[in-house]
């Protein structure tokens, strides 16, 4: 019996590539609102975008989607793309900007391992904007396994991070 395959501990998700029915729209949204960067455009149907200077993380096309409805949400699909900030601090500024431009949140959670924020993008993909908690500060049962919860996360508290 052969050991199972496991990925290299340093290997992570590069990017989202995200169908959307309207690309300006979608750039003002990831850009303007949340703040990434546009790295680069290809015409009037794709566009890039990054956070640090990298190539890209979020990747946006209107190939087959231009002017569509939104996926609906009872069928396999994106559940949420989830973008990780830095620090608390930063979830908080970021959140703050989202209130101070009227944005509607969705709900925010605290799942023991990271503090987390969901809202929607114009096209009613998912967006998780969260932030990790130390790892020495993580949960575990006896088997090893990661303790996570889904609990309220208190948004005054968070935003006071903001200041």
């Amino acid at each position: 019996m052969s050991k199972p395959y496991k990925l290299p501990a340093k290997s992570g998700i590069g990017h989202v590539h995200l169908r959307v029915s309207d690309l300006e729209k979608s750039i003002s949204f990831y850009r303007d609102l949340l703040g990434f960067d546009l790295t680069t455009r290809y015409g009037a149907q794709a566009a890039f975008l990054s956070a640090g200077g990298y190539h890209h993380h979020i990747g946006l096309n209107t190939w087959q989607s231009e002017g569509a409805a939104p996926a609906p949400k009872n069928q396999p699909g994106l559940f949420h793309t989830a973008i990780l900030l830095p620090t608390r601090k930063d979830l908080a500024q970021l959140v703050r900007r989202l209130i101070d431009h009227d944005y509607p949140l969705m709900g925010a959670s605290d799942h023991g391992v990271s503090e987390a924020v969901y809202l929607e993008d114009p096209d009613g993909n998912g967006v998780e904007l969260y932030c990790d908690r130390p790892r020495e500060e993580w949960a575990y049962r006896e088997d090893g396994t990661l303790i996570m919860t889904t609990l309220p996360l208190d948004l005054d508290l968070l935003l006071k991070q903001a200041e």
